[in-house]
């Protein structure tokens, strides 16, 4: 069977949930078990994956599941103790009084806020969080989803303190034929590799993603406005505002990924950004005479809403914005303190280690510290002492954890069911026919079509590991050293190309299933993600073929003669 064939049929899992979810708009908790069956009968068929290694593929899948399910469901929690307290109200009104311009509140909130978060905490973190919030000021929710995953792309890279490129590039190159073939006769160590992987990352996401802002809000006001209000050129009103915001982001990222290295580009320039853009915003600085406005709830269109309702960003509460702010400053504080390296308390929380070694027989594992997870800490851990900050009584609490509850079951089904799709086809390589996997498969065939174009069908690699694995850090395990051989066969730069694979592994979560439906599970629309990945392959193609032009560039035209 040729090679160009063999993609085509491993490409159908990932065809079978585009046709289902974007094509029929089916919810992905229907549309994600059928693609796992498919995924069963092409291991089991074409791969000759056996029933032990399928079986155990999705118990795999299951189990890493559950630690994206703790995040949602300690995101949703935190939710509605904010909202049944009243808390939420009076976050919501204290934005704003900054301003009531919607494309400012997305700038504020999922640009910069969202940052924030995804530099601490990442693992779909951000989007969890910045939906609600822009869901409690009036947002429609498929509109606070939509721009809240925008938003979440050039973050990304070094999100989790770092995480895709420290851990996810140092686990998948530091192998002989890189360490041997490139490092030792460059005289470098990985790590120095690594930073530089780093640093080749963050240019072109500063180039790209000082404009993330404007396409964010522009995506906006095109699909959510009315009348006169529903067109890109009222997003582009608010341009110059929103490349500074860009910008007061970008810049500062760039700066630290050079000086400080991979762990805190995002959360620096993130809390950069904040101070800078709250302070404009506030004094007006930039933004537009004219206010835009979503219309009237009661001229949404249908599928805009969802299960939980609106907030108007002026209610009424009892809570002091200081002391409602307060969960969301431990949460911040819980993040970072766990995850700078020259503090002890990472390390306390690993002190229970939950473990399976061989899994049915197999070589695969699992390990987890569940304290490490966002969820566990700090956000259900925080949310149960907000109870106590904001003086919740008996009746708001039941309601609160109720509320929760019911939100997060249909959530674990669409995980479960969607991670074990991926872990099929990642470990479909263990098969009696010695075929690569269905993601390697894929990833061969496109590195032999595309040639010396290489650089420009880099980053669509990256794309393509986060949109089946729901993360920057595995896109970048499986891909890393499949990208460093292409490149150095075609004799380029692998800092170029790898940076690239970085670059598409962010960009990736603005579709990738399992952000989508945990952002989407926190503001009530499960059933609307085919809507939602469907609208946001725009800015995602605008990103990445951007990316692959920068990287086009940087190969033939400046000629950078990188390791």
């Amino acid at each position: 069977m040729s090679l160009g064939l063999l993609a085509l049929i491993a490409l159908l899992p990932i065809l079978v949930v585009f046709v289902l979810m974007v094509g029929m708009n089916w919810p992905s908790t229907k549309a994600m078990p059928v693609a796992w069956v498919v995924s069963v009968i092409l291991a089991a068929s074409v791969w000759g994956m056996s029933t032990q290694w399928i079986a155990a593929a999705t118990v795999n899948g299951a189990l890493n599941a559950l630690k994206i399910f703790v995040i949602v469901l300690g995101a949703i929690m935190l939710l509605h103790v904010l909202k049944t307290s009243g808390a939420m109200a009076s976050i919501n009104n204290g934005f704003n009084n900054i301003s009531r311009d919607r494309r400012i509140q997305t700038i504020l909130i999922a640009w910069l806020f969202g940052a924030f978060l995804e530099g601490a905490a990442g693992f779909g973190t951000p989007a969890a969080i910045a939906a609600p919030l822009l869901l409690g000021m009036g947002f429609p929710p498929l509109a606070a989803v939509m721009v809240s995953l925008i938003a979440n792309s050039t973050p990304v890279t070094f999100g989790a303190v770092g995480t895709p490129i420290v851990l996810g590039m140092d686990v998948a190159l530091n192998i002989p034929s890189v360490t041997d073939g490139t490092l030792v006769p460059a005289g470098i160590t990985i790590a120095q590799y690594v930073k530089q992987i780093g640093i080749a990352a963050a240019i072109p996401h500063a180039l790209i993603g000082t404009f993330v802002p404007l396409i964010m809000v522009c995506m906006l006001t095109a699909y959510f406005g009315e009348g006169q209000n529903r067109s890109w050129k009222k997003g582009l009103e608010v341009a110059p505002f929103a490349i500074f915001a860009g910008l007061a982001f970008t810049v500062p990222y760039v700066l630290v990924a050079v000086l400080l290295g991979p762990e805190f580009p995002s959360l620096l320039g993130a809390m950069i950004g904040l101070v800078i853009v709250v302070s404009a915003a506030a004094k007006g600085f930039l933004t537009p005479k004219n206010e835009w406005q979503f219309p009237s709830q009661e001229n949404w269109e249908e599928d805009w809403s969802g299960l939980e309702k609106p907030g108007t960003g002026t209610e009424t509460s009892k809570i002091p914005l200081a002391r409602a702010w307060v969960p969301y400053i431990l949460v911040a504080l819980g993040l970072v303190v766990t995850r700078v390296k020259f503090l002890p308390f990472g390390g306390w929380l690993k002190f229970w280690v939950i473990k399976w070694e061989g899994i049915m027989g197999t070589s695969l594992s699992f390990s987890q510290a569940p304290f490490g997870l966002p969820g566990l800490w700090p956000f259900i851990p925080v949310a149960l002492l907000s109870i106590l900050v904001l003086g919740m009584n008996k009746e708001q609490v039941n309601e609160a954890i109720g509320n929760t509850f019911k939100q997060v079951k249909p959530v674990l089904i669409a995980l479960v069911f969607a991670v074990a799709l991926v872990q099929i086809m990642v470990q479909s390589g263990h098969n009696a026919k010695g075929i690569d996997s269905m993601v390697m498969t894929m990833a061969n065939y496109t590195a032999e079509v595309a040639g010396g174009s290489w650089p420009f069908f880099a980053g669509l690699v990256g794309v393509l590991g986060a949109f089946v694995s729901g993360s920057n850090t595995v896109s970048d395990m499986l891909f890393a050293a499949f990208q460093h051989g292409t490149a150095s066969q075609l004799g380029i730069s692998t800092l170029v190309i790898l940076g690239l694979q970085a670059v598409g592994g962010a960009v990736g979560n603005m579709i990738c299933v399992n952000n989508v439906v945990a952002a989407s599970s926190t503001v009530g629309i499960i059933g609307k993600e085919g809507a939602l990945i469907r609208r946001n392959l725009i800015p995602v193609g605008i990103y990445i073929g951007a990316a692959g032009i920068l990287g086009m560039i940087a190969v033939y035209v400046l000629k950078l003669n990188l390791i």
